[in-house]
């Protein structure tokens, strides 16, 4: 049988798409990637029974969205595009309850960040002023990338294998400390790429979007995730 996973879309409650409107959207890359790997997906629209839909679901994928709160003041002149309370609070309902019920996860940029903090960790809440030194991390799409390395004998890499090891990079946050999760991947300059608890059946965060890559290192990693989302 198939695995049912679940997507939560974002929240646009500023009228982004129409005025006057609140919308649930989602990049349909994420789906796709899903059942390319044999899965059922299915969208979570916010709402309070989030423990009612983890008891029917096989696995939870959380993915990229708006900026998560800062927890120390901002350098002057940047501003967050804020994901809504709302949206945070389902969000983290869902992981908490997934992560509670071993459920696999598979957290994807503002997912992983979000991931690492439910977990104890700390995030860089503007990466051009908390890391000046650092490199560029809000990459062109579709084609803009930089390398990262994969931590030898982790989940990731037994995973991944001998797939590129270069990623998409969509984001100007960071995890600063992973707090209970270890660390399987860093980008050159040292900013963490890619998180897991390498306890769970499978919880894994990545920094990157594979949904948007082509090949082997988007299959792989959906089909781990699928796989293990077949596991009794």
């Amino acid at each position: 049988m198939r695995p049912l996973i679940g997507i939560p879309p974002s929240l646009d409650e500023r009228g982004r798409w129409r005025p006057g409107r609140q919308y649930h959207y989602l990049d349909d890359a994420y789906a796709r990637s899903v059942a390319a790997a044999g899965a059922l997906p299915v969208y979570l629209p916010i709402q309070p029974e989030s423990d009612a839909l983890l008891e029917r679901l096989d696995g939870l994928l959380l993915p990229g969205g708006d900026d998560l709160p800062s927890d120390r003041p901002l350098a002057e002149g940047v501003e967050l595009d804020l994901v809504p309370e709302e949206q945070l609070d389902f969000d983290t309902r869902l992981l908490e309850g997934a992560l509670a019920r071993r459920l696999p996860v598979l957290a994807i940029c503002y997912g992983m960040q979000l991931l690492s903090q439910v977990q104890g960790g700390r995030l860089h809440p503007h990466l051009p002023t908390d890391r000046p030194q650092g490199g560029p991390h809000r990459l062109p799409e579709a084609d803009g990338r930089h390398a990262i390395t994969i931590a030898a004998g982790s989940r990731l890499a037994d995973v991944l294998g001998d797939a590129p090891a270069a990623v998409n990079s969509l984001h100007h946050q960071g995890v600063s400390d992973a707090g209970r999760l270890a660390v399987c991947a860093c980008a050159e300059d040292g900013l963490i790429e890619a998180v897991e608890d390498p306890d769970a059946r499978f919880c894994v965060g990545v920094q990157w979007h594979p949904e948007k890559l082509q090949g082997p290192h988007r299959e792989r990693l959906f089909a781990a995730f699928a796989s293990a989302c077949r596991e009794e």
